[in-house]
Order: C-alpha cells, then sequence, then structure tokens
C-alpha cells in the first residue's frame, strides 16, 4: 500500500495534525460542527486516544456524498434472480476467471492447501466482488462511511461502528484515511472488506510485512480463504444442490431463513427431492429464487451459508456458487 498512501506519523497513540486543512474536494458544509460528529470524536478521543484536534481537521475534509444515499437504497441485491445472475454469470466474467485462477494457480492452490477453501470460490467472489480486482471502488473511504453514519438513520449505528473500525485501521496501517478509496458502503480492496473485517481477517499472506487487499492478489486471494474459513468452512464438503418441490407444502421451510437447519429427510417426506443424494440427517435450508417463468428451488448447506456472511443475499451466495461451477468446468476444458 506504500504506493498508494500517504504515511502518517504517530506519536504517543495520536496523529500529528498533519492532514491538511484544505481539500481537494472541500465539504459542502463543515460535517465537524456537527453535534453527532462532535460526540463521535469525543468517543474516539477517550477511547481509543485519538488527537480530537486531528480528527476536527479530518472531519473537515469529508464530503457528504448523496449518491451514496441513493444507491445505498436500490442494491443490487434488491433485483430478482432472473436480473441479478446475468450481471456476474457472463461469458466475459467467466472467462476472465479462469484466465484469473490460472495465473494465480500457485497462491490459489496454497490458500486451498491451508485454509480449505477451494480456489475457484475464491476466484469466483473476487469476480463478483470486483471483476477480479479491475473495480474497487472510487469513493473515498471517509466520505462514504460518514456519510452512512451521520445522514443514513436505517444503519446509522452500524456504519458508526465501521467508521471507526476504518480509523483504528489507517491509524494501525499507517496510512491517509481521506487517501483510501473503495466502494459506497465502505468496502476496500480487491476483495471488498469493510474495516472491521479488514482488521479481523486479512492476512499479510506473501510474508512481505504488509496486508495490502489493494494491489496484492496474494493478500486478497489469502483473506477472502481466512475469512471463509474463520466463518466455518467445511473442507472438501458440498455448497448447494437443486431441489423439485411437487408440493404446496414449503412456505414453512422458507421461512427459517438461510441457515440449515431442516434435516433432508424432512424435506423428502414433504415431496421435496435433491438432484444430489444428501443424507436424511444433513441440514439444509431451503431457498427459492425468483426465475423468469417459473422459481427455481435449491437447498443451501453450511459452505453457501458461509458465503452469505460475506454478503447476507442468497442471490449473491448462488452467484458466486455458479461462477465458481463456470470457472471449474472452464477450467477443465481442453
Amino acid at each position: 500500500m506504500a504506493n498508494q498512501f500517504i504515511i502518517l506519523l504517530l506519536l504517543l497513540g495520536t496523529w500529528l495534525p498533519m492532514i491538511a486543512t484544505a481539500s481537494e474536494h472541500p465539504a459542502a458544509d463543515n460535517l465537524s460542527t456537527r453535534p453527532d460528529v462532535r460526540h463521535f470524536i469525543s468517543i474516539m478521543t477517550q477511547q481509543h486516544a485519538f488527537s480530537a484536534k486531528s480528527l476536527t481537521r479530518l472531519f473537515h475534509q469529508v464530503k457528504i456524498q448523496k449518491q451514496i444515499i441513493t444507491t445505498i437504497s436500490h442494491p443490487a441485491e434488491s433485483k430478482a434472480w432472473f436480473q441479478y445472475r446475468p450481471i456476474f454469470i457472463t461469458p466475459q466474467r467467466i472467462a476472465r476467471g479462469i484466465a484469473y485462477a490460472k495465473q494465480h494457480a500457485t497462491e490459489l492452490q496454497r490458500a486451498e492447501k491451508i485454509y480449505g477453501v477451494p480456489g475457484e470460490i475464491i476466484t469466483a467472489i473476487l469476480g463478483v466482488e470486483t471483476y477480479y480486482g479491475q473495480r474497487q471502488g472510487h469513493y473515498r473511504v471517509m466520505d462514504s462511511l460518514a456519510t452512512l453514519a451521520f445522514t443514513y438513520p436505517p444503519r446509522s449505528r452500524f456504519f458508526r461502528r465501521e467508521l471507526e473500525q476504518f480509523l483504528l485501521l489507517a491509524r494501525e496501517e499507517k496510512t491517509d484515511p481521506l487517501s483510501i478509496r473503495g466502494s459506497y458502503a465502505g468496502a476496500m480492496g480487491q476483495a471488498q472488506f469493510i474495516a472491521s473485517s479488514y482488521r479481523h481477517y486479512a492476512v499479510d499472506f506473501n510474508g512481505d510485512g504488509h496486508r495490502n487487499l489493494w494491489d496484492d492478489s496474494a493478500d486478497a486471494i489469502g483473506s477472502i480463504a481466512n475469512y471463509l474459513q474463520r466463518h466455518g468452512w467445511q473442507r472438501g464438503r458440498p455448497i448447494a444442490t437443486p431441489a423439485i418441490v411437487r408440493s404446496h407444502n414449503y412456505q414453512s421451510y422458507l421461512q427459517q431463513g438461510i441457515k440449515p437447519r431442516i434435516p433432508v429427510g424432512e424435506l423428502r417426506r414433504q415431496g421435496i427431492t435433491l438432484a444430489r443424494p444428501l443424507p436424511d440427517e444433513q441440514k439444509v435450508a431451503l431457498i427459492k429464487l425468483e426465475g423468469r417463468r417459473q422459481p427455481e428451488f435449491w437447498v443451501g448447506l453450511k459452505n453457501f451459508y458461509v458465503i452469505t456472511r460475506y454478503n447476507h443475499s442468497p442471490l449473491y451466495a448462488m452467484a458466486v456458487y455458479q461462477l465458481n461451477r463456470a470457472i471449474r468446468q472452464g477450467q477443465a476444458e481442453p
């Protein structure tokens, strides 16, 4: 990250006032004067020994981005499956994924050996998240998180926690928080980790002493594998399989959510059969996806649920799963 970010001097756990008082993108109004921001600065000062003066100067340069509120209010995951799938399962994305898996075969194989996560799953997550690192987001993360923390009440509490984590991350990594860019929701790097995930799950996979998810594909690969493994990935176990529903006795199963709770034998007794044989005691989740003409039914296992820890939408997890299968098939073809 050294070639991307300005190194900040640290002294006794506080930032020296080296953040410029003027900004290339000045805020329309001074965010640092708002009572809720002043309260946040006070918390950061008391709990984490930040300099109140430096944080005030930092927030003076933050710009509220109204477009972020519009975007987060209409996420891609609100689409129907038949609209969502074509965004990510395309010939171009599959071909690029096959090439990426070949280019980074050594790192992907090492990640699978250490963490148990198949290289194609890691590749597919990178493909869905950032088109294999090529689309990492253009918003300043400080702007994104401050916008959502202080002007988006539905999730302000969550994003204030992430803003706290982001400032801690910037201090730990000795980077200027205004120099870091990411998604509208504050996700960063090739792996699109939010700040709390970056702090807890990012790894220095190439051993150079830095966790660099922006420029270092090895670190991104290892960090995704570590994240999934830490959330319960089961080595060598299945992810999902199509289901055939012949009765209307399935609505109660859908209401149980995407965490596997339903024994396969119980589904079978209700006329729901699986394309892949699974033991009766195996617990799964029943998933209904909106097709163009009729619904698609699937069952998700523990590993499918683990993918949803990355993004809680079953549409996201299914896109990763299907892109993974397409990449795997493409690698196997002569």
